[in-house]
């Protein structure tokens, strides 16, 4: 049983996984997804989760967000428990305190880029304050195109609208799953130096699924996933250590190490 501490635990989490198991199947065909990982996410960080296929990132992330209900252990959101809420409780939870930023952009084509970003509060039945939906525009750096629809931007700017319409609800944690996956390279580090900028200069924590090293370098933390445990994380690092520890994820890695370690001595 796995009795670590949770890994960057502090008093201003936003985030705090505790042993928080994820299985699939019954005893026959039981398969974990994520076994007992503990990990918390301080306010104001830029974390991007990375490991192989199967090694649980996404899993981590929709239990993070209470888009997935854990088989064990506790999520608390915020300052609140989330593994207890019914499913009303969770959905108005998600759309007050969480933004969610997609590979999909997910705009709606109907709806003008003023109307998507205020979506959110409108779902809720709140309106924007006056003012909010421009200010937010302008912070993304998309305040002279609010009245065109999705399909008159490029993708790099209806992903920076994503962005904005996660902001717009002033959330505790933007989680984003391949957020620049659907992007070119140019445009991948123009919305990555939005979010990091989102986090440094307005407080937000940002947490993201990642395959990409360079998307990934400019977290101010990476965390590693294999086999659905956490084996290891790192602090400001380039991309070429991000892809070199890549490598070496997993048993296999584990052991291929190992084996180099022993020829040496």
């Amino acid at each position: 049983m796995n009795t670590a501490p949770v890994r960057g635990a502090g008093t201003d989490d936003v985030v705090r996984m505790t042993k928080v198991l994820r299985t699939y199947g019954n005893d026959r065909n039981r398969v974990v997804a994520l076994d007992e990982v503990s990990i918390s996410f301080p306010r104001g960080t830029f974390t991007a989760v990375m490991g192989p296929s199967g090694s649980g990132k996404t899993t981590l992330l929709q239990c993070a967000a209470g888009l997935d209900r854990p088989t064990g252990g506790s999520v608390l959101l915020d300052g609140q428990e989330l593994t207890g809420l019914d499913e009303k409780d969770l959905t108005r939870l998600r759309r007050e305190r969480i933004g969610f930023v997609f590979q999909a952009f997910n705009l709606l084509p109907a709806l003008d880029v003023a109307e998507n970003v205020a979506l959110p509060l409108r779902l809720a039945g709140r309106k924007p304050e006056r003012g909010a939906v421009d200010a937010v525009l302008d912070r993304v750096g998309l305040g002279d195109r609010k009245s065109h629809h999705p399909g008159e931007l490029s993708g790099g700017q209806q992903q920076r609208v994503a962005i904005a319409r996660a902001l717009i609800t002033k959330p505790a944690v933007i989680f984003g799953d391949e957020p620049t996956g659907a992007l070119d390279t140019r445009t991948a580090l123009e919305v990555l130096w939005l979010l990091r900028e989102t986090v440094h200069q307005g407080g937000q924590t940002a947490i993201i699924v990642t395959h990409d090293p360079v998307a990934a370098s400019h977290a101010d933390r990476v965390v590693f996933l294999a086999d659905g445990q956490i084996v290891d994380e790192v602090y400001g690092a380039s991309a070429d250590r991000i892809a070199e520890r890549m490598t070496h994820l997993g048993a296999w890695g584990d052991r291929r190490t190992a084996g180099y370690a022993e020829g040496a001595v």
